[in-house]
């Protein structure tokens, strides 16, 4: 059953989802790649070995396009407080306070505006709010059932 706290969770659902919609076009119209794919390749020759893939421009819009269609499409499952959908909500959350905080850090550390900075903030915010959400929701949904449960 839908009520005022699932539909705070779907907001912030939906809020980092947009939120990473303004990101994605904030890389890809800053040539993102042509910043992320040779720091790649230096991180593998420095290290001998890197875990991140460089990607073709096409194949990476593709992905993200992909994953935000997904991530809208998964709103109904918020809003209407699936127990499933809980983790999902707190991972999601938790890449994209990385994803913000990582952009502003190497942006500082660099002293360069690197591509997708101008959008992090509203990234990290928006990702603190679902995660806090996410919580509330939780612990809200957990009490329920503990009320539901029949005293011995």
């Amino acid at each position: 059953m839908a009520n005022a706290p699932t539909h705070r969770w779907a907001a912030g659902w939906v809020t980092l989802t947009a939120a990473f919609a303004l990101h994605v076009v904030d890389e890809a119209t800053h040539d993102f790649l042509d910043w992320y794919n040779p720091a790649v390749l230096t991180l593998r020759e420095q290290l001998g070995w890197f875990p991140m893939p460089t990607f073709d421009q096409g194949v990476w819009l593709a992905g993200l396009i992909g994953a935000l269609v997904i991530l809208f499409a998964l709103t109904p499952a918020v809003a209407r407080g699936r127990r499933w959908i809980v983790p999902v909500a707190y991972i999601y959350a938790c890449v994209h306070i990385v994803n913000g905080l990582g952009h502003l850090a190497i942006s500082a550390s660099t002293r360069q505006w690197i591509p997708g900075v101008l959008s992090s903030p509203f990234l990290f915010a928006a990702a603190v709010w679902l995660f806090i959400e996410t919580g509330r929701a939780r612990r809200l949904a957990s009490s329920a059932s503990q009320a539901d449960r029949p005293r011995v």
